[in-house]
């Protein structure tokens, strides 16, 4: 299973740019504690626009994906470079997608003071460390 949740809050009357604290540290590790332990959980596409994603043009932003399971974090990677502009790289466990979450609430921020759809892309790694389309 792909979770792309964001536990994120709003001030009444405005709009949801603040993550909520979950227990278990973020959406993905809640609902791996919740489903059945044989659900593979994997954490990914949370900070891609969904008015991008929706879009007929490239993509330019980077997908982290997290997981407990190593083995899912290619087949998760893979899908997401069948995107055009797309970078899929591995973020490491799932304990790792509670950052990923809260880089959301700040692009939201971003893209409403901006008026845009902004995403994010990790420099500096070397090419084997991501797969792209």
């Amino acid at each position: 299973m792909i979770d792309a949740t964001v536990p994120l809050a709003a001030s009444i009357g405005g709009r949801a740019t603040r993550t909520l604290g979950v227990w278990q540290g973020s959406a993905a590790q809640q609902a791996a504690e919740i489903l059945p332990k044989e659900v593979t959980v994997v954490a990914a596409f949370h900070n891609v626009s969904s008015e991008v994603l929706s879009g007929n043009g490239t993509v330019d932003c980077d997908v982290i994906v997290c997981s407990d399971h190593a083995e899912a974090i290619p087949v998760v990677q893979a899908l997401a470079a069948g995107i055009p502009g797309v970078r899929a790289i591995n973020g490491g466990k799932l304990e790792n997608a509670r950052i990923v979450e809260q880089i959301t609430a700040m692009l939201i921020g971003m893209n409403i003071r901006h008026k845009a759809h902004s995403g994010i892309r990790i420099t500096g790694l070397p090419e084997a460390s991501y797969k792209s389309s």
